[in-house]
């Protein structure tokens, strides 16, 4: 998809577009990231541009949106303070503030992810132990993408992958929950063609 084509299908009031990516980022693409959310927020008007807050991938993003307009930012903690010092979004929520247990979809996609599965069953019912919170990251980006009772979904996703091992991690399982959910995303070998 060229730029102008996103722009055209994108750019209207209450579009929410997703950032995701790997917290590892390779040195050459840290600019890149940072170019990006500097494109993307001087050339849009009404999209409002959501992270999950993480470092890495996330925090360039973000950082580059905040520097020019902090108001178009969002960002879904999985739990309050969750990287308080480098949260920049002017709209915030946390899995905190959030009754995940009357939010039928969101566990359902979560459990997608056979790695925490059990683990999302432990967070819903009160667990917050070490093992329980793992499972908030992927129940944070389940919810990144499909929203929920008092957060609208995303209608498009933008990640940083790791190309070598494509669609693994946290960053694989927000990238499938759009895949099953609908939801066009795009990852660097697309939108770097766009700078």
């Amino acid at each position: 998809m060229e730029f102008q084509e996103f722009k055209v299908k994108y750019d209207h009031p209450g579009t929410i577009l997703l950032f995701g990516g790997k917290r590892d980022v390779l040195e050459e693409d840290m600019q890149l990231i940072r170019n990006l959310g500097h494109y993307l927020v001087s050339n849009t008007e009404h999209i409002v541009f959501r992270t999950g807050n993480a470092s890495g991938s996330d925090a360039l993003f973000a950082e580059a949106i905040a520097a020019i307009d902090s108001s178009r930012l969002q960002s879904v903690t999985p739990y309050d303070g969750h990287r308080k010092k480098t949260n920049y979004a002017k709209d915030q929520f946390s899995l905190d503030d959030i009754d995940v247990a009357s939010e039928p979809e969101v566990i359902y996609h979560s459990k997608a992810n056979t790695k925490t599965k059990h683990l999302v069953d432990d967070y819903v019912s009160g667990k917050r132990d070490q093992y329980a919170m793992k499972a908030a990251y992927i129940i944070r980006d389940t919810l990144m993408v499909i929203g929920g009772k008092d957060i609208s979904p995303s209608a498009c996703g933008l990640f940083y992958d790791d190309l070598k091992t494509p669609m693994t991690g946290g960053t694989g399982h927000t990238m499938n929950v759009c895949r099953l959910n609908n939801i066009p995303y795009f990852d660097q070998t697309t939108w770097r063609n766009w700078l």
